[in-house]
C-alpha cells in the first residue's frame, strides 16, 4: 500500500541506475565498480546467451533496481 501509488517519487530507469551507484550493496561490499555497471553487465550477458528473448535482457537490467529504496530509508 505504501509504494503502490508511486506517489513518493517518480524517476526514469536511467535515474534509478545512477542512484544505485551511490550505495554500497551489503551483499557485495568489496566490489570496485558501480552498481549500474553490474546491471548493464547482467543484461549484456543475458543478451549474448539468449539473443531472442528481449524481455529477459530487460529483466537483467532491472533486477536490482529495488535496492535504491535503501536511499529512502528502507533496509537492505
Amino acid at each position: 500500500a505504501q509504494y503502490g501509488t508511486c506517489s513518493l517519487r517518480k524517476m526514469s530507469v536511467m535515474e534509478v541506475l545512477e542512484l544505485l551507484d551511490q550505495l554500497v550493496d551489503e551483499s557485495d561490499p568489496d566490489v570496485d565498480f558501480p552498481n549500474s555497471f553490474h546491471a548493464f553487465q547482467t543484461a549484456e550477458g543475458i543478451r549474448r546467451a539468449h539473443p531472442d528473448k528481449d524481455w529477459f535482457h530487460l529483466v537483467g537490467l532491472l533486477h536490482d533496481l529495488g535496492k535504491v529504496l535503501v536511499l529512502f530509508g528502507e533496509p537492505q
